[in-house]
């Protein structure tokens, strides 16, 4: 039977740090208005969580609407180039420093994939600079959904031809991946909780590592 590892990408294989160069974007409006950076950014994540509940849109128009909705409810000056500008970071983000090897690891004994809340064109240069061959990429362009919907994973597992008992799945983000993950009849879950959180017996059982250095003797590779 064939086996595969699926994958989220950002935050999980790719170092996606938008807070530091949104930060940077706009820290002149920040310290004119006074704003807690720290608040806007927190409300800048949770403002992109709740627009993927809703209807699909592009991922650019995504980042776009979060990011000026967040400035607003801060007071700070939205300009259309801002919304440029934090799109266009997205691409130039690489892997962390042990995905590469991790992941050569890992396909000795399984398939690869990547199942992402992302567009095609913006993926395809964070893929290449991880510099590994996947067997799928699956993006929320594609799917016409965004996790924690269950509609992308769905799409997912018909596009690569599997059962969810075939996969194991792997990912950083905690109500994407994990949460919705737990009701999939997937063979396995892995949580790479990279910032420390707080998980929950409640999604039990899944495994959890702190990043992906030891996931392939985990996964006996």
């Amino acid at each position: 039977m064939r086996e595969i590892v699926t994958f989220d990408a950002y935050g999980t294989l790719v170092d996606f740090r938008l807070s530091g160069p949104t930060q940077e974007l706009l820290q002149d409006r920040i310290d004119e208005v006074g704003v807690d950076a720290k608040e806007f950014l927190d409300n800048f994540r949770v403002m992109r969580f709740q627009a993927v509940l809703e209807d699909y849109r592009p991922y650019d128009v995504v980042l776009r609407s979060s990011l000026e909705k967040a400035m607003r409810l801060h007071g700070l000056r939205y300009r259309d180039s801002d919304g440029d500008a934090v799109v266009a970071r997205i691409p130039t983000f690489g892997p962390f420093p042990e995905v590469p090897h991790v992941l050569r690891r890992l396909k000795s004994r399984y398939e690869i994939a990547i199942i992402s809340n992302t567009q095609d064109h913006l993926i395809k240069q964070n893929i290449e600079l991880i510099g590994v061959e996947f067997d799928h990429v699956i993006t929320a362009e594609q799917a016409g959904a965004y996790k924690p919907s269950r509609q992308t994973f769905d799409y997912a597992y018909k596009t690569m031809d599997v059962e969810p008992a075939q996969v194991i799945h792997v990912a950083q983000g905690w109500e994407y991946d994990l949460v919705p993950g737990m009701d999939l009849g997937l063979k396995r879950r892995v949580w790479i909780n990279r910032q420390n959180n707080r998980g929950s017996a409640a999604y039990q059982p899944y495994d959890e590592l702190s990043d992906m250095t030891t996931l392939p003797e985990l996964l006996d590779c």
